[in-house]
Order: C-alpha cells, then structure tokens, then sequence
C-alpha cells in the first residue's frame, strides 16, 4: 500500500477507537436496565461466579462489543475495502434487465435449491447472458458494498462481517445474479465479476489464513448455492482488492499501531494545542499512526510558525486541532496550510 492508502485506513481507525473509547461503560452506565437480560443469565449465576465475572458488567460489555462488531460490518470493511481498491460504494435502484433474464433467475435459483444443479458461475452467467431479451422490466435494486472498474471487466465486492444463515445466502445469490444482469446492461463490453468478501475467516487456526472449503461448509446449504469461484476470504480478499500480497497483515498492522493502550493520551495530545511545544513527540506519534499529512506540517513546522506571524490563515490553521472531537481528520486545516508547505 502507498502512503496515501496507509493513511486513510488510519483515519479511519482512529474515528473507530475514538467513538468506541468515548461510548465505553463507566460506573455510571454499568448497571443499565436489562431485565429480560438479568432473568435468563440467573440460570448462569453460578457461571459467572466461577469465572469471576459480574453480570451486570458482562451484559454492558457485550452490548459495546455488539457496537464494535456492526462498526466493523457497516464503516471499517467497507471502507478499507474502497480504499485499497480504489472503489466506491453504489446504489442501483430502478435500473432494467430482460424479462428473460428475470425467468432464467428463477430457474436456476430452483435448480440450485431442489439440488439438480450444482452452483457454477461460468454456467450461470452464460445462462445469462443468452436470455438476453424479451421486454425490459425494472430489476431488484442492489447496492454494490465496493465496486471498481478495470481495462476489461467491472469488480463488484458483497462485503459479509459474519457468516450468513442459509436463508440469506439464497436471497443473496438471487440478488447477485439478477445485479450481474444489470451490470452487463451498463457495461456491455466488460466482463461482470461479483464476489462474497469475507474479511476474515474465523475458522482459521491463524489469523490470515483460510480454509474455502471448511469455511462454506460451516454455514448451510452455502455451497448448494454458491460456487467457490465466488468467493474471496481473509487475506484472499485483501489481496486481491489491492492487487498486491500482504494486505491483510499491513492493514492489520495499521490498527495495532494506533490501538495502544495509551490511544486516549496520544489522541488527546496531538489535538491540542501542547503539541506546539512538543514537536518532537509530535512527530513520533504521527509517523507511528501514518499521518503524513501532519509530518508534512512538521517538516515546514519552523517555516509555517514564522508565517503565522504575518499570515493570517496560517495563524488560524496552525494552532488548530488536528482532529475534530469525534475523531475525523481535521483535511480543511491540512488544505490551508498545504498550501505554504514545500514538499522535500
């Protein structure tokens, strides 16, 4: 990954933790209602007793870890996954495909569930692609999670967080087939790859790795209706979004970078105006986040206090905080003072 990529990610990291460090569980929070909660875990009481755990504590936590888990689902994947890919995120809504094609769906979607076809991307898109024609009807609207265009072909990415139950699969593969459509309605004269992007695999024994075959087998009827083909997970997917080995491991290097135990102090530093007495350290945090829009700063840090001497929007700009208080990159105040940076 480039710099550029590097520090996106880590943008996006650090609104995560600041979010999730300020809706953290106090004293105060700690002992919220949950009576339905608290009247089924009695039966565990002695559980927790065991493993040294309070219930209330334990009923908070999980809810915040649920936040961080649909955080993950929702923002982080998605946009890593566009970042290092270079896509975007896109609705589709009232868009056509033959009527033809609309049978041919429910062909082979009856196919596959009755078992008297296995799934077989090579054949289904050639089904496809042949029942093209009949009257135009409006089709399923679809919105693509990360879809990148290519010399020769569309890429489209239908991001999963967690493993879907058998009901979803079948929706989904309905869905993906009848996009597909769509999408060679737009792009005739490109190839259509649509994939499941499983960020990770938590069936692994290591935290990069993957086993396609055991991870479908886990969920239900997963392989009645889906081809290995179309699918890509853990580090498969990483490295294919940004066409280079490793990725995996370098986003995941990112995050424990920044994921330290002192995040709060680190953060709470460079967004205020201290830093302007501590450079130095302010350096150091910055290259370790991968914030090279803030080392630029501190490469002309001399140059631009001088300006500000003078230079109304450089005195502005300089003693701003980095960060917005809900963690986003402050990219106005880099703009401003870019502009009386020279890059070495």
């Amino acid at each position: 990954m480039n710099k550029e990529q590097k520090q996106a990610i880590a943008f996006v990291v650090i609104e995560i933790l600041k979010s999730r460090f300020d809706s953290f569980p106090n004293t105060a929070t700690i002992s919220r209602n949950a009576p339905f909660h608290k009247a089924f875990l009695q039966a565990f009481s002695k559980n927790f007793e065991a493993l040294n755990l309070n219930m209330d504590a334990s009923i908070t936590i999980s809810s915040w870890i649920h936040g961080l888990n649909t955080t993950l689902g929702q923002s982080f994947f998605e946009k890593t996954a566009q970042i290092v890919s270079g896509g975007q995120k896109r609705a589709f809504k009232d868009r056509k495909i033959y009527s033809n094609q609309v049978n041919t769906i429910s062909n082979i979607m009856i196919d596959l569930k009755n078992g008297t076809q296995k799934p077989n991307v090579a054949r289904e898109e050639s089904l496809l692609m042949n029942n093209s024609n009949g009257n135009l009807t409006v089709a399923q609207n679809f919105v693509a999670d990360c879809i990148f265009e290519e010399k020769d072909r569309i890429v489209v990415i239908e991001l999963k967080s967690v493993r879907p139950n058998s009901g979803q699969i079948h929706d989904e593969k309905q869905k993906i087939l009848s996009a597909k459509a769509v999408l060679k309605q737009l792009y005739p004269n490109k190839i259509i790859s649509y994939y499941f992007g499983f960020p990770f695999d938590p069936l692994s024994d290591t935290e990069t790795g993957c086993d396609k075959q055991r991870f479908m087998n886990s969920v239900i009827e997963f392989s009645k209706f889906c081809d290995a083909k179309e699918i890509l997970i853990s580090s498969e997917l990483w490295d294919f979004l940004s066409g280079q080995e490793h990725t995996m491991e370098d986003i995941l290097k990112i995050i424990r970078d920044i994921s330290t135990v002192d995040f709060n102090d680190k953060f709470d530093f460079i967004s205020s105006h201290n830093y302007l007495n501590n450079v130095e350290r302010y350096r150091d945090v910055v290259l370790s986040w991968n914030i090279y829009n803030e080392i630029e700063i501190i490469n002309n840090f001399e140059n631009l206090l001088t300006l500000s001497n003078t230079n109304k929007t450089v005195d502005r700009n300089i003693h701003s905080s980095p960060f917005n208080q809900d963690g986003t990159y402050n990219i106005r105040r880099y703009n401003n003072l870019k502009k009386f940076i020279t890059i070495n």
